[in-house]
């Protein structure tokens, strides 16, 4: 047998573009992930439901392959879900039901209990708990996205290509026509504090744009929302604008956690504002964007107004993107590369 790991990779969400009706921000660097696993020796079945074909008539089994039943495996890799009432608490068959919690919970009793398979359980959303069993599982290394993860966990941040960093041009960036000076693409959940603190007050004073599911907008109603829109367009949003503010709820800013949507924006030119209280903000975005509140969000669009096209526009765009090295996909590849390979030798 060689070095490769036949890895079981449970996911609920796309591979390709999706469908507008979900909240699935896995769709920016998942495939990535998979690919670059699959190109440095692994093998990889899927273990969840292929949505790509089944909601979004997107037929990739002639590259990928997924299997409903318990295939033999080396690894489980789990994003892992959680309960969320009225979806997938219900039983099965009831309108509205998705079974990710159900297969998930059947994958960790076969593989991870059972079997005692070697699994790496990535914690996207923070959401498995400090007491949980499987974080004193043998078996199990339990990964998050984030600088400064819970005790024993390791980080595994979102991956953004290295082909991508590497050809990105900050001249060509900054010379974009961007007329809508202040942006935020993302979905309303454990956001309202922030958006509130950082966003709102300054949005109030600045074309703008929101886009993605803010079911509860009264609070805010002079503000232009424009609901939920097709995955590619967010690329096409953030080009056409200044700015956006990385609006993190409490659990992910106190462990210097950001998510996918600070390489969507740079990789588009718009500079990511991003909140003092975000541990470990000094790291990921220059000084002259880090902001304090929405009185700083507004001077420092004012201020990328003034030098919007110009050697300093360019040169901040590229700092944004120096910054992003820590997202390197080769980076993360090392990690998922180290875990799996240890976690095979302990088989053998």
């Amino acid at each position: 047998m060689g070095d490769e790991v036949l890895i079981g990779y449970s996911f609920w969400g796309f591979l390709g573009p999706g469908i507008v009706d979900t909240p699935d921000g896995g769709r920016s660097h998942r495939r990535a992930l998979i690919d670059g696993l699959r190109q440095t020796g692994h093998d990889i079945v899927f273990l969840q439901a292929n949505r790509d074909l089944d909601e979004a008539g997107l037929d990739l089994t002639d590259r990928y392959r997924w299997d409903a039943g318990l295939p033999d495996l080396d690894a489980l890799f789990l994003e892992w879900r959680w309960p969320i009432p009225g979806r997938n608490t219900t039983p099965c068959g009831r309108p509205g039901h998705t079974c990710d919690l159900h297969r998930q919970a059947e994958l960790v009793a076969h593989y991870t209990e059972r079997l005692s398979t070697p699994t790496i359980l990535w914690d996207k959303d923070r959401r498995l708990a400090p007491t949980d069993p499987l974080r004193r599982a043998d078996n199990v290394t339990v990964c998050e996205p984030a600088l400064h993860p819970s005790p024993g966990a390791v980080p595994l941040l979102f991956p953004v290509p290295d082909t991508a960093l590497d050809t990105a041009d900050p001249t060509a960036l900054a010379a974009c026509q961007r007329p809508t000076p202040l942006v935020y693409v993302g979905n309303q959940y454990d956001r309202d504090d922030a958006f509130d603190t950082f966003f709102a007050p300054a949005a109030a004073q600045v074309p703008h744009l929101i886009a993605g599911k803010w079911p509860d907008t009264s609070r805010w109603s002079g503000l232009n929302f424009v609901g939920r829109i097709p995955f590619l367009r967010v690329a096409e949003i953030h080009s056409g604008a200044l700015a956006t503010v990385l609006l993190l709820p409490d659990r992910y800013a106190r462990a210097g956690q950001v998510t996918q949507r600070i390489f969507e924006a740079v990789l588009a030119g718009c500079a990511p504002l991003l909140p003092t209280t975000v541990r470990g903000a000094a790291g990921l975005v220059p000084a002259s964007l880090r902001v304090g509140d929405a009185a700083d969000v507004r001077d420092r669009v004012g201020w990328l107004i003034e030098i919007a096209g110009t050697s300093e526009h360019t040169t901040l765009i590229g700092e944004c993107l120096h910054r992003l090295d820590p997202f390197r996909l080769s980076t993360q590849l090392d990690v998922l590369d180290r875990l799996l390979r240890r976690a095979k030798a302990t088989r053998q």
